[in-house]
């Protein structure tokens, strides 16, 4: 069994920026950190050259990986374009040519037959790895639903057919989404995590914030057309006294404008790690008020497991893979999302042992674990 591993799924520095709160992020952390592996090498997606070199020059370079019992490499391939080509024939190009910058890379680092890791389903595709040892394509979204990349729709669906034809491994975060892909070599669901070092002991949280009337109701997550506003207009009218805070970037400036006048919804500027870590923890609800979509249907809330591990009741729309943990949800079911607030708030307070055993049933470690052992089990 080889003890070699490439990892194509995610840009380092991007993890770093937004302080490794992404599954791909943690999938690295994990990987570098195994004593499996002698050689992890992290490729990062193609990168803009005229954009990598101006962040060079202003000291913005890609950062080093964390140091690990075996030798780590990082690999950045650049090109001019930033976004990949919409034609599909280019498309199939682009990827191919990844992989073989890949091999490249890999045989310079003599690895032998390494497993391979990648989170794009055109990689994992249409990408050459006859070199390779299994390849895995770890899908932790429905990329073939995001309204962001509808120029893509129908070619995520063939890369879908290709990593079945392929009998590429899937794991991917939710039971919905690994039988869109239906792949048929082996799947495997793996659901976000949390890390309990992070939720074990939050700071205060910040003065404005403790200031805000209560109940204090609490989001975070991207801003956009997911949000139920109907539904969170009725929240804030039947808890006149509460508050809402959304915490979080604005993904569609557009899909807020139903809730912009309402006086007890605070929109947050995305906040660092503590500071999300602190609002969450001190939240007398938090909210997961999805609409209901192909999208949301198919996702694993990171949200859902930070609330709870926080020891947090949370209100969350009925979603499949929300209702995986419906003992620890007050779901929305035929009803408005007052209502499940309103039980969710005379929910008996959980308990410190509680909490921190859920965050540790719950963590990335032993998530990207499971996701490592599927990659490397032999055929």
């Amino acid at each position: 069994m080889t003890r070699d591993l490439v990892l194509a799924c995610t840009a380092w520095v991007d993890a770093v920026r937004r302080g490794y709160n992404h599954p791909t992020d943690r999938l690295i952390l994990a990987a570098v950190a195994a004593p499996t592996y002698t050689n992890v090498l992290v490729a990062n997606p193609f990168r803009s050259g005229p954009v990598l070199t101006a962040r060079r020059l202003l000291g913005q370079g890609e950062p080093p990986l964390p140091d690990g019992p075996g030798r780590q490499a990082q690999y950045t391939p650049v090109r001019v374009r930033r976004r990949d080509p919409a034609p599909v024939a280019a498309l199939i190009r682009t990827h191919q040519r990844y992989s073989r910058r890949l091999e490249r890379m890999a045989s310079r680092l003599r690895m032998h037959e390494p497993t391979v890791v990648t989170s794009d389903p055109f990689t994992a595709a249409f990408g050459d790895f006859a070199w390779a040892g299994p390849v895995t394509y770890f899908a932790y979204d429905d990329w073939a639903a995001h309204p962001a990349f509808g120029r893509w729709h129908s070619s995520y669906e063939l890369a879908h057919r290709r990593i079945r034809e392929r009998r590429i491994r899937v794991v991917a975060v939710s039971g919905v989404l690994l039988e869109r892909i239906a792949p048929e070599g082996p799947g495997q669901v793996v659901p976000n995590g949390v890390d309990p070092e992070e939720w074990r002991a939050p700071e205060a949280p910040p003065a404005w914030f403790s200031a805000l009337g209560r109940p204090r109701m609490v989001y975070s997550g991207v801003l956009d057309q997911r949000l139920d506003t109907t539904a969170l207009r009725a929240l804030a009218t039947r808890f006149a006294s509460g508050t809402i805070i959304l915490v979080g970037p604005i993904g569609d400036a557009s899909a807020l404008q139903p809730i912009r006048d309402l006086t007890n919804v605070r929109l947050v500027a995305p906040v660092g790690r503590p500071e999300i870590v602190a609002i969450t923890s001190a939240a007398d609800v938090c909210l997961i008020p999805h609409r209901r979509s192909a999208l949301t249907e198919a996702m694993s809330p990171l949200k859902l497991y930070e609330y709870l591990a926080a020891g947090r009741p949370v209100a969350a729309t009925d979603l499949p893979p929300i209702r995986t943990m419906r003992d620890h949800v007050e779901l929305i079911e035929g009803e408005d999302l007052a209502d499940a607030v309103a039980r969710a708030l005379q929910r008996p307070a959980v308990t410190e042992d509680e909490r921190r055993r859920f965050a540790f049933e719950h963590s990335w470690e032993r998530r990207m674990g499971d996701l490592l052992d599927l990659a490397r089990a032999p055929a």
